[in-house]
């Protein structure tokens, strides 16, 4: 994965083939076996933000995984132009590689209007600096995943607020599983909304499906079970800096049928609410295999 924010942004830098046509390629060095599926969104929103008119913003992007993406060959991202209204923008986009989707996503791009306003109100959690990085969390549970999480993951800064058990939020008991961060890009990012945009959906495909782990006591990187993320989907409600500190407030309302289900609010350090994110993903108990 890239190493630096600076790579992360020139990930998101498509080759331009012709008129909404678009080749993405991949890290160089990363030890991934399938191509990460924020990258893909990221990647698949940045070409078709290049279609839509200045005026108009990301309100809502949808988006399935259909097959694990390869590492070793680009992405080719063919927009499709849906319906351009007085107010909204829609466009589908479809990845492929060795001739097949791999990936669609259908986003939905809206001019600023005034209106009514309201939001759910920020937790009650510890300040940024009073919080661990996620690697070093990591650490104590398995000294190999931390690694890998400082090889793959340092153009990120995450660090673990903590979870649902009594220590972290006796207030929330009745949820089964939780788990929050505080993240942002490890550097300063160009004041572009559509490139933060693109990195915070990026980011927001990092650690939702782990949350529906935490009440199994298991990381999503266990050799226990068999992760994928299926589908995704992110609103966003107000600007976002991705490199500005934001509250990752993941819950997991059910997990059934080897898939688990999650929801976030994702708030800015100043208590906004930027962006809600729900995700569905493929959490199969490996079954261990018979001894010889």
């Amino acid at each position: 994965m890239p190493a630096t924010i600076e790579q992360l942004v020139d990930l998101l830098d498509l080759e331009r083939l012709e008129e909404d046509l678009y080749r993405g390629t991949h890290p160089a060095g990363s030890t991934l076996t399938r191509v990460f599926g924020g990258q893909v969104a990221a990647q698949a929103l940045m070409a078709a933000s290049h279609s839509v008119p200045e005026d108009r913003a990301v309100h809502s992007l949808h988006v399935y995984f259909l097959l694990g993406g390869d590492p070793s060959v680009p992405i080719i991202y063919d927009v499709e132009r849906i319906r351009d209204g007085g107010s909204f923008s829609t466009r589908r986009v479809s990845a492929r590689q060795h001739g097949k989707v791999i990936f669609y996503m259908t986003a939905s791009f809206h001019r600023h209007e005034d209106g009514y306003e309201h939001q759910n109100a920020i937790p009650e959690v510890p300040p940024v600096e009073s919080t661990p990085a996620l690697s070093e969390v990591l650490g104590f549970v398995d000294e190999r995943a931390a690694e890998h999480w400082r090889t793959e993951w340092s153009a990120l800064d995450v660090r673990y607020v903590g979870d649902n058990r009594d220590a972290d939020d006796p207030a929330r008991k009745l949820v089964p599983s939780i788990q929050r961060l505080w993240l942002r890009g490890a550097g300063d990012l160009p004041d572009d909304p559509v490139l933060n945009a693109c990195v915070l959906t990026y980011m927001s495909d990092l650690t939702l499906l782990g949350s529906s782990l935490v009440v199994h006591g298991l990381t999503i990187g266990s050799p226990r079970i068999q992760p994928a993320s299926l589908d995704h989907a992110v609103w966003f409600h107000r600007p976002v800096r991705a490199d500005h500190w934001m509250l990752y407030d993941q819950v997991s309302p059910s997990a059934i049928g080897a898939r688990g289900f999650a929801t976030a609010n994702i708030f800015a350090e100043d208590g906004a609410l930027v962006a809600s994110v729900a995700q569905e993903g493929l959490i199969r108990p490996v079954k261990p295999r018979p001894k010889a």
